[in-house]
């Protein structure tokens, strides 16, 4: 089986190839080598009827593993095929390396970053960031944030947020980078660095064995691993003398949650834009992406051709959660809304609005803390 470095894929004429990306529309979406067309696995059958036999393919998944079985398939057709060694996760490396390769060009990336959050995308981002800050008192003086990284575009959009705020707001406070790594692979982790050094943000490490611990587990690890890291976080920005660590959710994380606890849970939720800690005493959890929407974060990112991987667990491919073969509620509520914004467009901001805006005199039952409630109350002297 022929194999080719992504190196080397750069070199080729491009007219002459075809470049098959097997992954699924949604990985693809977030990133790809330049020319390539989105034929997900299970539809390469049906995409070899149009292909001619003269020109050569390049199989390109995300590893490097699944592409492997589908050289084997096509050259099995007649067809000549090559896999891209180490796939996208390889592509996204060289990429990084090449930016970070020159020093003052690396320098310049970096300030036409910053500068395009102020200018370019100063309505859609920016003033809805800070609005965030403002409306929900998120950030007040002489806070010690703790801003924590997982190595995607949210957390690493909020650490560049959080940088100029400090630099132009008039609160003062502090902030740190902190980022935990809970056992990445040595390829992974090089692409979360070198994102970091490319964006400036200057990252504060520790390790934990999370990874480890939930490798065997069979039941929800992703629930159990999204735990214990948020535990790790508020653990170890405490001892860093941190009063605050701040989260990546965004606008749409919000009103996904909000659908899925109706759908699923049978109640009326709300991802919070804060929160004060149960388990860690004067800790306090703060959202301050509440208001960004997740489309403008991805523009942020294509504008400025980043490239972020969605989730760096070593479990990622097989990982329902983090984009693997079977998708999660939350997907399930992405594909909702979506049809739902082709219907109207104000749908998806009516739903974030319903939080704010909730009419007791018309609602059945609700709690606070342990006390139910009940329409039937008062239902008699109104």
């Amino acid at each position: 089986m022929k194999s080719i470095t992504v190196e080397e894929l750069e070199l080729i004429e491009k007219d002459k190839a075809v470049i098959l990306d097997i992954r699924e529309p949604e990985e693809f979406s977030r990133g790809t080598i330049e020319t390539a067309v989105n034929v997900p696995l299970p539809e390469v059958r049906d995409y070899m009827k149009c292909l001619e036999k003269d020109i050569t393919v390049y199989v390109l998944c995300h590893t490097g593993d699944k592409s492997i079985d589908v050289v084997d398939t096509l050259e099995e057709e007649g067809f000549c095929a090559v896999n891209v060694k180490d796939g996208y996760r390889a592509y996204l490396r060289y990429k990084l390396s090449q930016a970070l390769a020159e020093e003052d060009l690396a320098k310049q990336k970096t300030l036409d970053i910053e500068r395009s959050i102020i200018k370019k995308f100063r309505k859609s981002i920016w003033r809805k960031f800070t609005k965030s800050v403002q409306e929900y008192e998120l950030i007040k003086e002489g806070d010690k944030i703790a801003v924590c990284i997982s190595g995607g575009k949210d957390s690493m959009l909020l650490a560049k947020l959080m940088q100029e705020l400090k630099k132009h707001g008039k609160v003062p406070f502090e902030v740190i980078f902190l980022i935990m790594n809970p056992g990445y692979n040595e390829d992974n982790w090089k692409i979360i660095t070198d994102n970091a050094k490319l964006l400036g943000i200057p990252l504060t490490v520790f390790e934990s064995d999370i990874f480890d611990i939930v490798a065997g587990v069979d039941k929800s690890p992703c629930y159990l691993c999204a735990r214990m890291r948020r535990g790790y976080l508020y653990s170890r920005a405490k001892e860093l003398g941190c009063n605050k660590i701040a989260l990546g959710h965004h606008f749409d994380d919000v009103i996904e949650t909000v659908l899925m606890g109706m759908f699923y849970s049978g109640k009326f939720e709300t991802m919070m834009p804060k929160l004060h800690s149960k388990n860690f005493e004067g800790m306090e959890l703060i959202r301050p992406l509440y208001m960004v929407k997740e489309s403008d974060i991805k523009a942020w990112r294509d504008y400025n051709q980043l490239h972020f991987i969605q989730c760096a667990c070593r479990f990622t491919e097989n990982c329902s959660i983090c984009g693997g073969e079977q998708g999660s509620k939350r997907d399930e509520m992405k594909e909702l809304i979506a049809d739902l914004r082709k219907t109207s467009d104000l749908i998806e901001m009516n739903i974030f609005r319903s939080m704010h805006n909730v009419n007791l005199n018309t609602i059945i039952g609700y709690h606070k803390d342990k006390i139910e409630h009940s329409f039937l109350d008062d239902y008699d002297e109104r």
